[in-house]
């Protein structure tokens, strides 16, 4: 008998217990089954597992659901690091062994092309591997203030909800920030502000530096002062608040002052390279791996000195310094002119000419504005693509005969979108996809970065 699809608007724990085999894992890291003709998205389960399961969320042809008991376990199935694991939700696959979550995410970067861009690679690159814990040099943690407690929180959010989780540790967190969190809690509910500081975004960069900002909404007193000095000095970190908007986060306080305070940094010692950046600027949040995904970029660009490259949606310059070290000319393209501005310091700091950083809205671009680009700085010969989740649409739509490059290097953050943007370029515009691979960027999340190498066919004559 078919279960009715309204049971979700009733109490969840009404709803019947039953068994399922699981097929695969989706994006966001849940087991695949299908009952009665049903898709069942089931949290907790693992590729050839036999699991019991109650949904949580019924519709008409779908089901979200929780594990209740693993009756048959996969072979990789291990058990999590984190003590907090199934209540946080930052992390979703420590349960599945660290070398199968990169090989499941190989799957689904190889699904999404097949059925998203109807294409396969012709070649699939090894996956590019980093540390598996430790890893996370920024995040933003949330904060609360439980009256009925008497305490403080501060953590992830709990899985699947708002609330923030009962964490006193992380171990994806580098350990220096983990030890940060009880320490934390402790201090915030001293202040008077303590239900007026909802979140901590925090950044780390090479030497330990660690700067803290806390979204502070009411006046500090002077008490509330003392104590967050204390604090940064006896961890030895930055504090630095924000107010409202992102414009109003400034430096606040460290051991000594702003000129001697160290400024947050990566390095990239392949490319003898140095990046400074401010602790709300966008950086890779594992910057061994950022090492990684950099020179496999490298290789398959192959940049060359005296050939033209653009750098679409460059940020602070991560792969733009890196392209012009070759002696290739190189324009950068970003859409945000503080990282602009950030990359023309680093230009400068590296000792780097042959570069140029401009502010564009590329999710704008359009075959005449693209066309501009070429005429005002030259055909570009190959392309570097590093857009956000959404992808680079427009940009790859925009292409014509007369601006393609020969080589465009995509790094993607969504293999969904890399999927989409993938079907354009082989299929409408001339392009074959030489090759692509997994990053694993984000280890024990379901989060899939990976990487493309797109090579214009040249129709003989």
């Amino acid at each position: 008998m078919r279960r009715n699809c309204n049971k979700s608007r009733q109490n969840p724990a009404e709803n019947p217990i039953l068994i399922a085999t699981i097929e695969s894992l989706d994006q966001e890291g849940r087991g695949v089954a299908h009952v009665e003709g049903k898709t069942i998205f089931i949290d907790g389960a693992l590729p050839q597992e036999k699991v019991t399961y109650r949904a949580n969320h019924i519709k008409a042809s779908y089901e979200i659901a929780n594990v209740v008991e693993v009756l048959i376990p996969s072979n990789q199935r291990v058990t999590p690091k984190c003590p907090h694991f199934g209540l946080c939700g930052g992390c979703k696959l420590q349960h599945l062994d660290a070398q199968a979550q990169v090989a499941e995410k190989q799957k689904l970067l190889e699904a999404d092309l097949q059925h998203i861009g109807k294409m396969q690679a012709e070649n699939m690159l090894p996956p590019l591997y980093g540390p598996t814990w430790g890893y996370r040099h920024k995040a933003r943690l949330s904060v609360k203030y439980v009256q009925k407690k008497q305490r403080v929180l501060v953590g992830f959010n709990e899985k699947g909800t708002r609330y923030v989780a009962d964490m006193n540790s992380c171990e994806v967190l580098v350990p220096e920030v983990s030890a940060l969190i009880a320490p934390l809690q402790t201090m915030i509910f001293e202040l008077s502000i303590r239900d007026k500081l909802p979140q901590i975004e925090l950044a780390v960069g090479e030497g330990n530096v660690i700067v803290l900002i806390l979204r502070i909404m009411d006046v500090l007193t002077e008490n509330d002062e003392t104590l967050l000095k204390a604090f940064a000095d006896v961890h030895k970190v930055q504090i630095w608040t924000q107010t409202k908007g992102p414009d109003t986060i400034k430096y606040y306080y460290s051991t000594g002052d702003l000129q001697t305070a160290p400024m947050l940094a990566y390095s990239l010692p392949e490319f003898d390279l140095n990046y400074p950046f401010k602790p709300n600027e966008f950086t890779q949040v594992n910057p061994q791996i950022n090492r990684e995904m950099i020179h496999s970029a490298m290789q398959l660009l192959n940049p060359k000195a005296g050939e033209n490259i653009a750098d679409f949606f460059c940020g602070i310059g991560n792969f733009t310094l890196p392209i012009a070290r070759s002696g290739a000319q190189v324009l950068g393209l970003e859409g945000l002119a503080n990282l602009v501005e950030r990359a023309n310091e680093s230009a400068k700091l590296n000792n780097i000419s042959k570069v140029t950083f401009g502010v564009a809205d590329l999710f704008k671009m359009t075959e005449a504005s693209l066309a501009g680009l070429n005429l005002k700085h030259g055909k570009f010969d190959k392309w570097l693509v590093d857009p956000p989740r959404d992808g680079a649409h427009e940009l790859v739509k925009s292409i014509v005969e007369n601006t393609a490059p020969n080589t465009i290097v995509y790094v993607s953050c969504n293999p969904a979108t890399l999927a989409r943007d993938a079907n354009i370029l082989v299929n409408e515009k001339g392009y074959r996809l030489s090759a692509a691979g997994v990053i694993n960027m984000f280890p024990h999340t379901a989060h899939v970065e990976s990487i493309a190498l797109f090579e214009k066919i040249q129709l003989k004559r």
